[in-house]
């Protein structure tokens, strides 16, 4: 029996509910693909390289990765020289978007699928590597039969997961051999590489991602700590979780009994729930004092070495912004780096023909950016703007396409002509795309490709000339691959993307604030200024409304405000943490008073010592000895 039939005997006994040796995740996926992806062990599947014009894409989306993770690829690639592996980095849907190997076996390398473009998702390729380690999470070696198509048998490849900085699997990072030695231990140290590689760029992407907040990190060992931390997290200036590595958010589960896998339960949550500390212990446990010395004490009773990073506040300062950026894109910020970047790009593409995606959070300021394209591009037409969101779905039609006389009971006598063709030799902007019906995507598909439109009731298609921008809050991708979005359409409307940051990620939050006050008018018909107060809470806030949540709140704040000032008063309810007086001499010589006292603060601040004596007004030391005094424990 030759190995090819054995292979597949294996497969199907396996399917049958049989016994095997190899590993469980190995097992897993073969079944996987029996079940889910309805694969043939005995149908060999080539390798697959994706058209160019998907690799794009792909490299497109994945721009802000491969920048942070070339360095880290380039060391793993030193470390392995002269042993002919292969690197592959994959995106999220397996597509390999980097690729470093030996050009002396590129044909080889290509016809394995070892190479720049090819899909290993595991629907595509059966149990690899790649698509195994997005199946799991977990770093893996499949190692020549455990592979799914006899194809790929003579591999061997190792892959580790990366998360981004919101606990989500974003990519894979794969080391293969075209040939290796039979026994599957030998790839242990190849394992070792790849997972250590891929946490390195997790925390680069953490570091890059939240420069301007607390990146607190973690090692068992004091030697390492300041130089190959295992984890970390960030925190923002009101002590909450905004960032993880994947081994910092296997820390805070473990330390709260929350699971890794959701995300969504750690981010957001304060760090005094996951340690016995709090922000302002944070100060503690910067480089100023010995690695040895620097301990936190997780809730779970672990005891870990941390290094806690400051804040960049010297990258704050605005950076100068190119002369060359129209000034309609130049006003979009005050020197923020990931804007200044856009700003360089957006300014490139303006008077370019080019389709393009904004991609960014709810009230992040999609449409001004939209706009400061259209102006900077010089187009002749008008820019029209179309909520498909907020557009009933039996109007969308008519209101994008426009009808003749008649055309239907209600209509206009005149006919009307349709938000496309009044784009016409301009910009349209089709705000909120994700949220149109899939039956009204092939007509927008068609008018886009055939650059022409088919009013209602009309015979003949008229012909537009338009600039097609589009924005969502909506991974389209993902709407792609649930099939809630058409991918030709996809395609025909990113030709370039542009994500626009959350406003709490952004450094010039102060130029921001500063701008919006400018447009504000107090009752006495003057923009107001901001207290110091009042200016702190704003700056610690997260705005999950983001820019338009700015504008509101300073409006209403404005209206509020007396003697022009704005003050914490003039702001929302849930700006203010619950006050507390300082204790009295009385109330310290008062058991009940004080019991009470200390019941609510500490139930204000979770059970934190250093929160629930900031609280009352005094020091940690006073709250542990009034505690024992009342033969109270602290609630952690």
């Amino acid at each position: 029996m030759s190995l090819h039939s054995e292979h597949i005997r294996e497969i199907e006994a396996v399917s049958l509910g049989g016994i095997s040796n190899r590993d469980e995740t190995v097992v897993q996926s073969w079944l996987r693909c029996i079940t889910q992806h309805k694969l043939d062990p005995a149908q060999s599947c080539e390798a697959y390289i994706v058209p160019d014009i998907q690799l794009r894409e792909h490299r497109q989306q994945s721009e802000q990765l491969i920048a942070i993770a070339r360095s880290g690829l380039e060391n793993l690639f030193r470390h392995v020289a002269g042993q002919n592996y292969v690197l592959l980095l994959s995106d999220r849907q397996g597509v390999t978007v980097e690729f470093l190997g030996d050009p002396l076996f590129d044909n080889n390398l290509r016809k394995s699928g070892l190479y720049l473009g090819s899909e290993w998702s595991e629907e595509r390729a059966g149990t690899c590597a790649v698509g195994s380690c997005l199946e799991t999470g977990e770093a893996l070696t499949i190692h020549q039969t455990d592979h799914f198509d006899n194809t790929h048998t003579p591999l061997t490849c190792t892959a580790a997961p990366i998360y981004d900085a919101q606990g989500e699997l974003s990519a894979v990072l794969d080391i293969s051999l075209l040939r290796s030695p039979q026994i599957k231990a030998s790839q242990n140290l190849a394992l070792h590489l790849v997972t250590a590689t891929a946490r390195r760029i997790e925390l680069a992407n953490l570091m890059a991602q939240t420069r301007n907040e607390w990146v607190l990190r973690f090692s068992r060992s004091p030697e390492f700590l300041d130089v190959d931390p295992e984890a970390a997290v960030s925190i923002d200036g009101r002590g909450r979780i905004i960032g993880v590595t994947h081994d910092g958010a296997k820390i805070l589960a473990r330390a709260s009994g929350l699971d890794w896998r959701q995300p969504d339960s750690l981010i957001g949550q304060p760090v005094s729930r996951f340690f016995d500390m709090d922000v302002d212990d944070l100060g503690d446990l910067t480089r100023t004092r010995p690695s040895e010395d620097r301990l936190v004490f997780a809730r779970d009773g672990n005891i870990l070495f941390a290094h806690a990073i400051e804040p960049n506040y010297r990258y704050r300062g605005p950076q100068a912004i190119p002369e060359k950026i129209p000034a309609s894109l130049r006003r979009l910020s005050g020197g923020d780096p990931q804007l200044a970047a856009l700003q360089a790009k957006a300014a490139k593409l303006a008077d370019k023909s080019l389709p393009i995606l904004i991609q960014g959070e709810t009230g992040t300021g999609k449409e001004y950016l939209a706009r400061a394209i259209h102006d900077s591009g010089g187009a002749k037409g008008r820019f029209i703007a179309v909520n498909c969101a907020a557009m009933p779905e039996q109007l969308i039609e008519s209101e994008l396409f426009g009808y003749v006389p008649g055309s239907f009971t209600g209509a206009l006598a005149k006919g009307r002509k349709g938000l496309i063709e009044e784009a016409d030799d301009g910009t349209l902007f089709l705000d909120e795309i994700g949220d149109m019906p899939l039956g009204l995507q092939s007509r927008l598909l068609r008018a886009l490709a055939e650059r022409e439109v088919l009013p209602l009731g009309a015979s003949r298609p008229k012909p537009v000339n338009i600039r097609v921008l589009s924005a969502s809050h909506r991974n389209l991708a993902e709407l792609v691959a649930q099939g809630r979005f058409r991918e030709d359409l996809f395609y025909r409307l990113n030709a370039a993307t542009l994500s626009l940051p959350a406003l709490r990620d952004r450094s010039d939050f102060e130029w921001l604030l500063d701008e919006v006050l400018k447009k504000c008018k107090s009752s006495a018909g003057i923009s107001p200024k901001l207290g110091a107060e009042a200016r702190l809470l704003l700056k610690r806030y997260t705005w999950p409304g983001n820019v338009r949540e700015l504008f509101n709140v300073l409006d209403v704040a404005s209206a509020l405000c007396e003697n022009g000032v704005i003050e914490p008063v003039d702001l929302p309810d849930h700006f203010h943490r619950p006050a507390f007086k300082p204790l009295s001499n009385s109330t310290l010589s008062s058991g009940d008073g004080l019991s009470l006292r200390l019941t609510e603060a500490l139930a204000s601040s979770g059970g934190n010592i250093s929160a629930a004596a900031r609280l009352l007004g005094v020091d940690r030391s006073t709250v542990h000895r009034q505690l024992r005094r009342l033969r109270q424990k602290p609630a952690h």
